[in-house]
């Protein structure tokens, strides 16, 4: 054995050099938009539920909600959400896409699209339906249980 860990063969780091390309080709694709990969599915997930709680969002862009309001503030700067106090809780914060912040999302849709493919473009047909097969089972795997899952 060796002195050193063979550390680019290692799942751990593969996982991070494949994020890298593909945040490096996302960003390429997006640049005329300025828009982060978070930022785009935080538009996406308020589109399907509106006025989402900011917690319940986070959870479900898979990002730390401990830092989420720092990205919620900037799109809401830029006018792409709207977000007020829950009225039942004032704690709460519900954010809403603006019709802005939907139009923006709408028109970034091919550049993300053209980035999805280009990041899979070394890969054959049929090892593109695999590895995000597999990607999404490994996620899964890692994931906790739903609060509510018996």
């Amino acid at each position: 054995m060796g002195k050193s860990y063979d550390f680019r063969h290692a799942p751990g780091h593969l996982i991070r050099r494949a994020h890298q390309v593909a945040v490096a080709i996302f960003m390429e694709e997006t640049s005329d938009f300025e828009v982060t990969p978070v930022q785009f599915a935080i538009l996406n997930t308020l589109i399907e539920a509106p006025g989402e709680d900011q917690v319940t969002l986070a959870r479900n862009v898979a990002f730390d909600a401990a830092t989420f309001g720092s990205v919620i503030a900037r799109i809401e700067s830029r006018g792409w959400v709207r977000r007020e106090a829950d009225a039942a809780d004032k704690r709460r914060k519900l954010l809403w896409v603006t019709p802005e912040g939907e139009e923006a999302a709408q028109r970034m849709k091919r550049a993300v699209a053209k980035a999805q493919s280009r990041i899979l473009g070394p890969l054959e047909a049929a090892e593109r339906e695999q590895l995000l097969r597999l990607l999404q089972r490994l996620v899964d795997g890692h994931d906790p249980a739903p609060p509510d899952a018996t």
